[in-house]
């Protein structure tokens, strides 16, 4: 979402870093290529206007002109603001009893696949969320919201057939829920294709009638300025508590993001990272902060990784590696691990000074080439890849759509990580030996 931003943003920074002292002048010029950036981001103009004048303030302060490194005194703050400006720290959501969530936002934006991917994430937290159809105008989102919920497990309340009274649907919904006795209730409700008088006073009466402890608008981050727009307007007539921020691994400029948060006043509580329903993620401020210059995301990454691998099967891959039995078996299973993950272009911006590799080095396409490779393989060639021969090699080529130079290319680069993994065990054997012997290692405690 951010990738053209991220970049100004760090050829800015690379230049600061590059002065060993840093001048009014520098800083002046550094926020006009920032301010410049930021705009063409489609961040709102006086959200921009008002951000850069906090930054340059404080970059211009003493202990950042005198310090020994400038440049990354001044990134620090930058950090710090836009964080600030992303709503600080994560804002969990109220689920007080009756714990009642009401999704609203215009057509388009995911409010029925926000809704059954909010209750899917409650149920990892160990919620028994309920779904509730409210949308008597689309028809296709009743059974669209029934579909999501089947494919997660969680229950779905669907009003009668041609349904056009959303208070009776309402009472009937939360008369439902009481029985079935889940702890959380999401409703989905209608929308349009812009704000009208008609869709806000069915809301309002809705709201009223179920007093929910959260309203969440859902806003498509690629809107640009339109999504600050709704946001606005929905926030004067409803009152919300929390936005959910859907397609930001898009390629729009997303500077919505940047601004909602100053503009509403309203925390931003989920993204929506992805198409897959598991594609969603409470809102981190300060994990987003990072990504945009650069720094990354390693608790991201990390919680990514726990979630998506066992302890178990880290463990053992993390033997096979220790001791230089790793096979294209295990290379096959970690491949797996890491799609598991999500998108790979997503967990490259979560790996520090890795981001740049996005868009040059990684070819999902590639990879999923290689993926066919091994699994044209036998059970025995993967476990014992020394006796692939040519004849084999043809098979394997024939099997995968691919080319022999491909396959060859494959073992290649795997025989080679093999080495370096045995070369890595080894002088960690050595290294435990000449402990146990008393010998001292530099660098080594």
């Amino acid at each position: 979402m951010f990738s053209r931003l991220s970049d100004k943003l760090q050829d800015v920074f690379k230049d600061l870093r590059g002065h060993g002292s840093i001048s009014e002048k520098n800083v002046s010029d550094a926020m006009r290529e920032v301010r410049m950036a930021l705009l063409e981001a489609d961040v709102h103009f006086q959200v921009a206007k008002d951000f850069i004048a906090r930054v340059k303030e404080k970059a211009l302060g003493e202990d950042v002109l005198r310090s020994i490194t400038p440049g990354q005194q001044i990134v620090k703050i930058f950090h710090d603001e836009l964080t600030a400006l992303l709503g600080g720290d994560a804002e969990a959501l109220n689920l007080d009893k009756p714990a009642r969530i009401l999704i609203v936002g215009l057509n388009g934006a995911g409010k029925t696949t926000s809704s059954a991917k909010l209750a899917r994430w409650l149920t990892t937290q160990g919620r028994t969320p309920l779904l509730v159809a409210c949308d008597l105008h689309r028809p296709a989102a009743i059974a669209q919201l029934a579909a999501l919920g089947d494919q997660i497990k969680v229950p779905v309340f669907q009003p009668q057939a041609g349904e056009t009274d959303v208070l009776k649907v309402g009472r009937e919904a939360a008369a439902w829920c009481a029985e079935k006795g889940g702890n959380v209730q999401i409703y989905d409700t209608a929308g349009r294709q812009e704000i009208d008088e008609p869709l806000v006073e069915e809301l309002r009466r809705l709201k009223e009638l179920l007093d929910p402890q959260e309203v969440l608008l859902v806003c498509d981050a690629a809107t640009g300025q339109q999504a600050v727009s709704v946001a606005e307007h929905f926030h004067e007539a409803l009152g919300l508590t929390g936005i959910i921020l859907t397609k930001l691994d898009g390629d729009a400029r997303g500077g919505a993001a940047l601004s909602l948060r100053a503009v509403t006043h309203q925390p931003i509580k989920f993204a929506g990272v992805g198409e897959k329903i598991d594609q969603f993620e409470p809102f981190h401020p300060d994990r987003l902060a990072g990504r945009i210059l650069g720094m990354g995301d390693v608790v991201g990454l990390v919680e990514k990784a726990a979630e998506a691998i066992s302890e178990e099967d880290a463990l053992r891959l993390e033997q096979k590696m220790r001791t230089a039995s790793f096979d294209l078996e295990d290379f096959l299973q970690q491949f797996r691990m890491i799609k598991k993950m999500g998108p790979l272009e997503n967990i490259l911006g979560m790996i520090p000074g890795m981001d740049k590799m996005k868009d040059s080095s990684i070819d999902e396409k590639q990879l999923k080439r290689v993926e066919a490779i091994i699994l044209s393989m036998t059970k025995r060639e993967r476990t014992r890849p020394d006796i692939l021969n040519a004849r084999r090699r043809q098979r394997v080529a024939r099997g995968s759509g691919t080319t022999v130079t491909e396959v060859n290319s494959l073992l290649l680069r795997f025989n080679q990580m093999r080495k370096m993994m045995k070369k890595a065990g080894n002088m960690k054997k050595m290294m435990a030996q000449a402990r146990r012997a008393g010998m001292q290692i530099p660098g080594m405690t």
